[in-house]
């Protein structure tokens, strides 16, 4: 499976990971196929599955609680921690970053479409996305050509990224194998894959 196989499949466990929610009005227990949700207490948190939580949010019985959603003060925030660290650091993300990412750009690109006045949003929110991932995959491809990096300066990747980090780490090394071997005769050096 390759990386976009991968970030998919992390894209369907975060679908159905549990997701803290509080009910907006009280609701009887829903059965679904293999799956039974409720009942729900008005102003009661509970945790459900993302995806149950998201249909729930479209009828209005649940909100997630702030802490569970992206918003652009939040992005803001971590564009600036992402720009004032080190080159050689990598700062941490909010748990599922890149899929409340997806989830949230998504959202406001359907709100640009339906509202000219969100359109702005939607673009300051893209470029700020844009710079987020540009400044992180500069600071990975760094970590990816040094030497063997140390558990504690990979913890603050997400999923996603060590993916990629590795997937980098191993075509670099391949590629530095490459170029330092001679082999008397050919003087070529093996494959990359």
């Amino acid at each position: 499976m390759g990386v976009a196989g991968k970030i998919k499949a992390l894209d369907f466990m975060f679908e159905n990971s549990l997701v803290k929610v509080i009910a907006n009005r009280n609701c009887p227990e829903i059965k679904l196929a293999g799956l039974t949700v409720g009942p729900f207490e008005e102003g009661n948190e509970y945790e459900v599955l993302f995806w149950v939580a998201r249909e729930l949010e479209k009828f209005g019985v649940v909100r997630f609680r702030s802490e569970e959603i992206l918003d652009s003060n939040k992005l803001f925030k971590i564009h600036w921690k992402e720009r004032v660290q080190p080159a050689g650091q990598i700062s941490e993300l909010p748990k599922d970053f890149y899929p409340k990412l997806r989830r949230y750009m998504a959202k406001l690109s359907v709100e640009a479409a339906n509202s000219p006045e969100k359109i702005r949003e939607y673009e300051k929110v893209k470029q700020l996305t844009t710079d987020i991932v540009n400044l992180r995959l500069k600071k990975i491809i760094s970590l990816a050509s040094a030497p063997i990096q140390m558990e504690h300066v990979l913890k603050n990747l997400t999923a996603e990224e060590r993916l990629l980090y590795e997937h980098i780490y191993k075509l670099i090394n391949q590629w530095k194998t490459c170029i330092l071997e001679f082999e008397e005769g050919g003087g070529e050096g093996g494959e990359i894959d």
